[in-house]
């Protein structure tokens, strides 16, 4: 007899509501949740995958215990309680001996990060950190910056914009599958889009208008982009001075970059870019620059994604239909969200982060996150203590941090690693216990509070049941946690008592999840009064041009730009990117997205490729300060002339995943270990590298 399960898709970080179809315990089908809108039952590449990762005979089965020097290969299958009590005797001592500091958890974020987050506060240590701070870091300090709200506090309404413009979001290939369809909508009616990035990506050939920038200048092109709107007064000047604070400051600064000059910078000619502040300008407030999803590109990130955001405030596209919103909680509508364990008290932790965001040191990153590229220097320097264990939950230090060599030296300084995942990855094969995760098809999870127009709540419920010896990594953390004398911060004994916990006080219970996957707290999209209803959480109640975060802790808000180095000779700028088929560095070993995309090549223009007489399909050598390594040449016209490009998350050395075992080249193995030193993003297209051929 077929069941039908609605859940969420765990491919990616996305978490696209999806229909699932089983009969006799097999998953038969899945597509997108019909009755959410934007989804209209379309599912990506991945999220088709699913079922061939829930089938894989290559995911992790069982709990293992290194058996050999680390990185060997060698295991011996254990029991779940010999692995939970080695791990737990492990933590003991060096907690005694270090201090609850001394343990650093690492996350993809998930719904169930405030199971780890607990476990992390019941020992003392501040050190959580997540993947999302090597993906957005910047943005989220720069929308912090300017509206006393994070990034994951801001939306973009696609289905009504009139003009998008896009700096390397390329949104066709990242792909959200809701995003995508409701920006396909606003194209088929009438809307225009800008693309800009030095490739030609499947995003480019949606665009209207496309422009090969040249790397690095991003933020050369929208000084001169503001310096056109403010002189020929195309800004909504009722919105702006309502709203923004530091507009007379902005207007100085900008009057020196005008578009002839950053036609040199970027090689954009003068009068497109002031035809697109014309256009843009036609259209607004319906209008989007988008402020960017992976901002760690540069050096000089946050104050690029500040300048994109400030154009949207002077479009006056901030809360308004087809422009940028703020999310909205149960609390709009007298409602109340899933609780979190991390409500509960905690002992007070006097020590600062491992990355020392929030000090004086590092004082703009958000400790929520935290800088994940600081931690293979912490760990060599015992800067600011001591780091002994690490703790990797479904997140890959080794394929996602660069400099990866040096992160390999730093892990041996460490007393015991445990990776909790669903598939072999790189840091698995490193650690001193594997513990595997049950796959989200598998599981019940944590409720996802999904914030927006229109607040909801949405439920994972397990659709088969496990297939190997697997369990639900809150419940893992949970039994850890009883062994190291904290397991009274985890009242349940199931998820399913623990979703009931989660309940209390909303009103809701989980059978209001059964007929669609999600509860809603309300019907009417709610927009807060552009009048004098904003609820910016800012020093001055206003959208800060000149910023009080940034200054006060000794920044300038404006900048001077700063000349972007030219390679030379048989040098380019490394950039990296996503396909439409993988996520990061976690499905390069799925049987059916491996079929398709086994490996990643290098883009490299057709006209250097030629210089140095590298034809489509050579093997070249890709090197570095950091590593090099040897992968195919893609030759071609769609990519600037100083740049090569190469997809991120190949170049697995994990063998028990034989599909993704060796093939492409490991980006991270290449790149230089730069920061954005003010918004906390690694800056990944900061390396130069040489190729030749071989």
């Amino acid at each position: 007899m077929g069941k039908e399960i609605y859940s969420l898709c765990f491919m990616c970080s996305i978490r696209c509501p999806i229909r699932v179809l089983t009969e006799s315990g097999q998953v038969k089908w899945i597509e997108g949740n019909p009755h959410v809108a934007g989804m209209e039952g379309s599912l990506c590449p991945r999220g088709a995958a699913g079922i061939n990762m829930l089938y894989d005979n290559e995911r992790l089965q069982y709990p293992m215990i290194r058996d050999g020097e680390r990185g060997s290969g060698k295991w011996r299958k254990v029991s779940w309680d010999e692995a939970l009590d080695y791990i737990g005797e492990k933590l003991r001592g060096i907690i005694d001996t270090h201090g609850g500091q001394s343990v650093v958890l690492g996350e993809r974020t998930q719904l169930a990060t405030h199971v780890s987050k607990t476990f992390l506060k019941a020992i003392g240590s501040p050190n959580h950190f997540t993947h999302d701070a090597l993906c957005k870091g910047s943005v989220n300090t720069a929308c912090r910056s300017l509206f006393g709200l994070t990034d994951g506090q801001v939306g973009i309404d696609y289905k009504n914009t009139k003009h998008i413009v896009l700096y390397g979001r390329n949104i066709f290939e990242a792909i959200s599958v809701k995003e995508v369809n409701n920006l396909t909508h606003a194209l088929e009616n009438g809307a225009k889009l800008t693309y800009i990035d030095p490739r030609v990506t499947v995003t480019a050939t949606k665009a209207h208008r496309y422009w090969m920038i040249r790397p690095g200048t991003d933020l050369a092109l929208n000084y001169a982009l503001i310096h056109t709107i403010l002189k020929e007064r195309l800004y909504d000047e009722a919105y702006v001075d309502k709203w923004v604070h530091g507009l007379d400051a902005l207007q100085d600064f900008v009057q020196a970059y005008t578009p002839e000059w950053a036609e040199d910078e970027t090689g954009i000619p003068a009068e497109e870019i002031v035809k697109l502040a014309r256009e843009t300008s036609q259209d607004k407030p319906s209008v989007v620059f988008h402020y960017g999803y992976r901002g760690a590109h540069y050096a000089n990130e946050i104050f690029q994604r500040r300048a994109i955001l400030m154009l949207n405030a002077l479009m006056g596209s901030i809360e308004v239909k087809g422009g940028l919103f703020f999310k909205k909680g149960p609390g709009e509508v007298g409602g109340k969200p899933a609780r979190k364990l991390t409500e509960q008290d905690f002992p007070k932790i006097g020590v600062p982060r491992f990355d020392k965001a929030g000090t004086p040191d590092f004082p703009l990153p958000d400790p929520n996150h935290g800088v994940p590229q600081i931690l293979p220097n912490a760990i060599l320097n015992e800067d600011p203590y001591p780091i002994k264990a690490l703790i990797a939950f479904r997140f890959e230090p080794l394929g996602s941090i660069p400099d990866a060599s040096l992160t390999k030296k730093a892990l041996e300084q460490l007393d015991l690693i445990v990776t909790i995942d669903i598939n072999h990855s790189d840091i698995a094969s490193y650690s001193d216990v594997v513990l595997p995760e049950s796959c989200y098809l598998e599981r019940t999870d944590c409720f996802q509070q999904a914030n927006g127009l229109k607040p909801q709540m949405f439920l994972r419920r397990k659709a088969v049941e496990p297939r190997y010896d697997t369990r639900d990594g809150a419940m893992i953390l949970k039994q850890i946690g009883e062994r190291i004398g904290i397991g009274d911060y985890f009242p349940y004994e199931s998820m399913e008592e623990l979703l009931q916990w989660q309940l209390e006080g909303t009103g809701f219970g989980l059978d209001d999840f059964d007929a669609k996957g999600f509860v809603a707290y309300g019907k009417e999209k709610i927009f807060w009064d552009r009048g004098d209803g904003l609820k910016l959480k800012t020093p001055s109640g206003k959208i800060e041009f000149t910023s009080s975060l940034l200054e006060d802790a000794g920044f300038e808000s404006f900048p001077a730009y700063g000349p972007v180095q030219r390679p030379s000779g048989n040098e380019f700028r490394l950039v990296t990117g996503r396909v439409a088929l993988h996520t990061h560095v976690s499905t390069q070993n799925n049987p059916y997205l491996n079929e398709i995309v086994p490996e990643n090549t290098l883009w490299i223009n057709s006209a250097k490729a030629s210089e140095l007489g590298i034809q489509d399909k050579d093997l070249v050598e890709v090197a570095s300060t950091r590593g090099s390594g040897q992968l195919k040449a893609h030759v071609t016209d769609l990519i600037h002339p100083e740049t090569v490009f190469m997809l991120h998350g190949f170049g697995h050395q994990a063998k028990r995943a034989s599909r993704s075992y060796n093939r492409g080249v490991s980006d991270s193995f290449l790149q230089e270990n730069v920061s954005d030193t003010v918004g906390g993003s690694p800056a990944l297209h900061e390396t130069f590298v040489t190729v030749t051929p071989v």
